[in-house]
Order: structure tokens, then sequence, then C-alpha cells
């Protein structure tokens, strides 16, 4: 995977994020700021990009949307690939949306994840562990 997609996956990853947690009432929870501020950004840069919008919009709307999450990725990535400041800002964002996630101990989500690479770090697991 590409720098420019795996950053995209990311953003749409805590966009969806976002997205459930405000469905659940959880959006002011710490780790969420910075999400905020990315989906901000973005919806921020799309507007007046009537099919950017949309995908942004539909995945807000419905974030369990596989086609509307990656209608959203094509999009994000494509933007990112035009404007190289908005891309640097992007990562930055992801960065600190991740950071800001990482505060309150290790938890990984596959729903959110799926086929962006992750990086962590050492894992111990201690007890009796059965996998099937």
């Amino acid at each position: 995977m590409d720098p420019v997609t795996a950053v995209a996956a990311a953003g749409v990853a805590l966009v969806v994020k976002g997205a459930l947690e405000s469905a659940g009432q959880e959006a002011g929870r710490s780790g969420w700021a910075g999400g905020a501020r990315l989906v901000e950004r973005i919806r921020t840069r799309f507007r007046g990009h009537s099919d950017a919008e949309d995908a942004l919009e539909r995945v807000a709307g419905a974030p369990d949307d596989e086609s509307a999450r990656q209608t959203l990725e094509r999009q994000l990535a494509a933007h990112m690939l035009l404007d190289s400041a908005f891309e640097a800002e992007m990562r930055r964002l992801v960065d600190e949306a991740v950071a800001a996630q990482g505060r309150g101990g290790a938890q990984i989500s596959a729903a959110l994840i799926k086929n962006a690479q992750v990086f962590n770090g050492k894992v111990e697991v201690r007890g009796d562990w059965t996998t099937s």
C-alpha cells in the first residue's frame, strides 16, 4: 500500500470512528479531539467538490457502508495527491489522532483498520490463551 493510500485509509478509519462514537454519544472522549479536527479539515478541503462532499456525508451517515468508505478513501487520496500541503496536513492530523487514542492504553479495532497497515509496539500475552 503506497503512503498516500495508507494515510487516506487511516483518515477514513478516523472518520468512521468519529461517526460511530457520535452515534454512541462518546464524542467527548479525549481521543476523539484530534479526529474531530481531521474531519473538519477534510470537510473544509472538500467544500465545493460535490462528489467529495457526498462521499464524506455518506460515511458520516452510514459508517458501516463499505462502498461509502472506499469512495471516501479514493476522494481523500485524490485530494492529497493534488495538494502536497494538504497531504502533509493529513499525515500530521492522522498521527496526532492515533497518538491521542493510544494514551488510554493499547487497543486495536479490527473493524476500523481492515486493510490498513498497523504499526504497534511490543505485545505481551500472559495466562491461558486459546485460539480457534
